[in-house]
């Protein structure tokens, strides 16, 4: 069985300048993927995509880190994710000279994974082989809970997706969860036929609220740091 990690890693970040290798609890969110990707015990092999030299050059100090130079055309923000795979598996497979059974997503702007969440997330998938793929959720809060949800007319509060009725606490609502955007785990074959990342039915792998947190504005970048260096202590 063969299982291909990929951290994507583009150079450039609107909301957050050089996110992917800018200064980070003494590190940077590259480091931290590729180590915690280096510690699953079911990754064959993990390959750093990127557009941006200095972050190959990163991924150059791991010896069991394969770098993969992508074009500009693939590393817009608005890429898809099914372009950087297909761009590492037409230059992989032939290297190797094996096909991977199954294609791990590492996005760095998650820091707080762990290896075991990986590995779990992995898990997950393949102890139900009638599925295509498995990520990693976590619960959201009661506090936008859906039901909460409201739009504004003029000055007035209208339900947006169904009347709260009264149901304040969240031991009244049920428990809804959503991506949290740290592990994404798809079969070879599931990727190909749907030219997608993940399938419509995927397994979900809970994580802890504390360790799901997704860089993507810079108030996102200062709590995770403060609280990597806290699950550091």
């Amino acid at each position: 069985m063969k299982i291909l990690g990929i951290i994507p890693a583009r150079h450039g970040s609107k909301r957050v300048q050089k996110k992917n290798f800018r200064p980070f609890a003494g590190t940077t969110l590259v480091d931290i993927a590729i180590q915690q990707s280096l510690q699953s015990k079911y990754l064959t092999d993990v390959v750093l995509s990127s557009d941006s030299e200095e972050i190959l050059e990163i991924g150059k100090k791991y010896c069991d880190v394969i770098t993969l130079k992508r074009t500009s055309e693939i590393s817009d923000d608005k890429s898809p994710a099914i372009d950087f795979i297909l761009h590492t598996l037409d230059i992989l497979e032939p290297q190797k000279g094996y096909s991977y059974d199954f294609i791990v997503i590492l996005q760095p702007s998650s820091p707080l994974r762990t290896p075991k969440d990986i590995d779990n997330t992995i898990e997950l998938l393949l102890q139900n082989p009638q599925k295509e793929s498995s990520v990693s959720v976590v619960k959201v809060d009661h506090m936008v809970h859906p039901v909460k949800l409201k739009k504004m007319e003029g000055n007035e509060l209208m339900p947006y997706i169904e009347e709260e009725k009264g149901r304040f606490a969240s031991h009244e609502l049920p428990n809804i969860y959503v991506r949290n955007c740290a592990v994404y785990v798809s079969t070879r074959q599931s990727v190909l036929k749907r030219k997608s990342a993940i399938s419509p039915d995927s397994l979900g792998y809970i994580m802890p609220i504390e360790t799901s947190v997704d860089i993507n504005e810079m108030i996102d970048f200062e709590f995770a740091e403060y609280l990597f260096k806290k699950f550091q202590k």
